[in-house]
Parts: C-alpha cells; sequence; structure tokens
C-alpha cells in the first residue's frame, strides 16, 4: 500500500499533462497561429472544399478530363459514404508486372493526347505515399499545348500560370521545383472557365 499511493499519483498527475494538458495546449495553440495547415490545408471556393494543398487529385480517367493538368498519379481514394480520404503506397516493385501495365496506359494516354517528346518519370509513376500533390515543372510543360489548345489560350498564357504556381527549391537547395497541380487547375477555372461535354457545370478540380 505504501507503494501503490504513490504510484497513483504520478500515473494521474502523467496522464493529466501528456493526454490532457500538453493535446490541448498544442490544438489550441496550432488554431491561434497555424488554423490553415491544423486543419488540413483545405482549399475552399465559394464556401465549398475543393481539396487540399497536401493531396494530390484523385481523378482516375485522365482522357475524361483533358481540359485539366493531369497530376501524378494518386493512391488516394475517396469514400463516398464518409468523404474520407484514404491512401497507401502500392508497394510494387520495380519487377511487378502490375506496375509496369500502369505505365503503360499511362503512357498511352499520354501519346493520344498529342505528347511527342520524352515522358518524365513522376508523371506516369506513383509517390511513395502516394498522395504527392506536385509535379516537377518538365511534366507540366509537356501538357501545355493541350491545355491551351482546349481552353482557348495563348501557350503563352498558360506557361505563365504554370510559372506563377511553380515553388522553388526550399531555402534555394532543399528539393526540386515543383508545381502544385491542384492550385493550378483551380486558376485555370478561374481564368478560363471550361464547361465539360458529358457533365456541364461540374468540375474534377477537387
Amino acid at each position: 500500500m505504501n507503494q501503490l499511493r504513490p504510484c497513483l499519483v504520478v500515473t494521474s498527475v502523467l496522464f493529466a499533462l501528456c493526454c490532457l494538458v500538453y493535446p490541448g495546449v498544442v490544438t489550441a495553440g496550432a488554431q491561434v497561429l497555424f488554423p490553415g495547415p491544423a486543419n488540413g490545408s483545405l482549399i475552399e471556393r465559394d464556401g465549398k472544399t475543393m481539396g487540399s494543398t497536401l493531396i494530390g487529385q484523385s481523378i482516375t480517367d485522365w482522357a475524361a478530363h483533358p481540359e485539366y493538368f493531369w497530376g501524378r498519379p494518386t493512391a488516394a481514394s475517396n469514400d463516398a459514404a464518409t468523404g474520407i480520404t484514404n491512401s497507401s503506397g502500392s508497394n510494387y516493385g520495380p519487377s511487378s508486372s502490375v506496375l509496369l501495365d500502369e505505365v503503360k496506359a499511362r503512357v498511352a494516354i499520354l501519346r493520344a493526347s498529342g505528347v511527342t517528346s520524352k515522358i518524365p518519370v513522376d508523371l506516369v509513376t506513383k509517390s511513395a505515399s502516394g498522395l504527392d500533390p506536385h509535379l516537377s515543372p518538365a511534366s507540366v510543360e509537356i501538357q501545355v499545348p493541350r491545355i491551351a489548345a482546349i481552353r482557348g489560350l495563348p501557350t503563352s498564357v498558360v506557361r505563365e500560370l504554370v510559372a506563377a504556381h511553380t515553388e522553388q527549391s526550399s531555402f534555394g537547395f532543399v528539393g526540386e521545383p515543383r508545381v502544385n497541380v491542384l492550385l493550378l487547375n483551380l486558376e485555370l477555372d478561374r481564368r478560363a472557365p471550361y464547361a465539360h461535354p458529358a457533365a456541364a457545370g461540374t468540375t474534377s478540380a477537387k
């Protein structure tokens, strides 16, 4: 009994500090100082959540949406019932026939869209997390002619939009330049709205 009481007191105090006080302070501080990142870096337009700057677009049928820049293939899936986005890596190895078939299918779509140049690898493969919302500038550049033609914009204007949404290496040397495809597509919708023939009034940039 002499040891039980101190153990219970210490356990109770640590429980209160570590499980109640500390999480509460951190959560409250994050909501006050960094409300956007703390809530998932969500993008809202006209009161509607369009997506997150941290998660790639879940466009599964690229060929059906030629009016958008096609992002990096994503492993994210949306649960229609709950609205929850789930993700996981595919874990395909370099010798996987499934991976090879997926890459071939994406290359075929790109070729059919008019791309004749070398295709960067990030445009036809998933990232390790399966969530990456970014593409290399090279992967975006090869799509500029298609977007310009469909949206009725000069290629120079489309390239200006791409440049405006290109993030440089952090601190000038960490990482590579990258383009957030969701933000770029939303800006395209704002600058040059496009009514899809199969679903007028809808958008897949979400």
